[in-house]
């Protein structure tokens, strides 16, 4: 189960933008969707620990991560969390092993050997165990995404968070790499928070997705039962979402 209520607020000085997400599901995939700029980076980060709210809770399965009320606030190590970035945010001077045992080292700790034997076998799980020695910068779209799973699921999350995970790929690559992620979430078992603002991604791999605009969660799609349902109508918002949303159902009805 995961369950979000929170409120943050972002700033430049200049410019403010404020995020209300509130949502809960437990399916083994949730989507995020909508528009750049809506607030879904900024929701992804605060599941981590990267951005820490004004406001609300947080619960990830059965722990709590964050509420305000409680004073309950863990850092991004103690979340439990994986996070694959759009970028894959991959290390360009270290090899594929070492960006893969990145996430299991610290300055004061390194890699024993019952961490080495776990990088040993996420790489051979994913299929990238003959890629150990090179740089990221030799390889494909595809391997670089599944060097950035790789270092995210070595550390044994309870949940994880991909921003965008195909937004830098390939058309034809995308269709195939749904499908490994597929079979990644179910090798795993590990539930899976996406953000995406490709319908094509979410009808995919998705069990229910929540639409976000300017900062709130607007509609939820249950791809399952085949149903959206209304959440917050905002005044002044144009008919596309909802067009674009019509369109995911008569995908999903195939």
């Amino acid at each position: 189960m995961i369950e979000v209520d929170f409120s943050l607020t972002v700033s430049d000085g200049q410019r403010r933008f404020d995020v209300e997400a509130r949502f809960a599901a437990d399916v083994p995939v949730v989507a995020l969707y909508g528009p750049s700029g809506a607030g879904k980076s900024l929701t992804l980060q605060a599941l981590a620990g990267l951005l820490r709210p004004d406001a609300g809770c947080i619960r990830l399965g059965e722990r709590v991560v964050y509420d305000s009320r409680l004073g309950v606030d863990l850092p991004a190590r103690a979340r439990r969390v994986g996070y694959v970035f759009q970028s894959y945010a991959l290390f360009p001077h270290l090899s594929v092993r070492e960006n893969v045992a990145f996430g299991l080292t610290s300055w004061r700790k390194r890699v024993g050997r019952t961490e080495a034997e776990r990088v040993e076998a996420i790489m051979r799980d994913l299929e990238i165990d003959a890629l150990a020695a090179s740089r990221p910068t030799t390889l494909s779209g595809g391997q670089q995404q599944r060097v950035a799973l790789a270092r995210a699921l070595v550390c044994q999350p309870d949940v994880l968070l991909l921003d965008e995970p195909f937004a830098a790929l390939h058309p034809m690559l995308r269709v195939r790499l749904r499908s490994e992620l597929q079979q990644i979430q179910r090798s795993f078992r590990i539930p899976m928070v996406m953000i995406s603002h490709d319908l094509d991604d979410v009808a995919a791999l998705a069990d229910v997705m929540f639409v976000m605009e300017a900062g709130r969660i607007t509609r939820e799609a249950d791809l399952r039962e085949r149903t959206v349902r209304e959440r917050e109508l905002m005044p002044g918002r144009d008919a596309g979402m909802g067009k674009r949303i019509g369109w995911l159902r008569r995908t999903v009805d195939g």
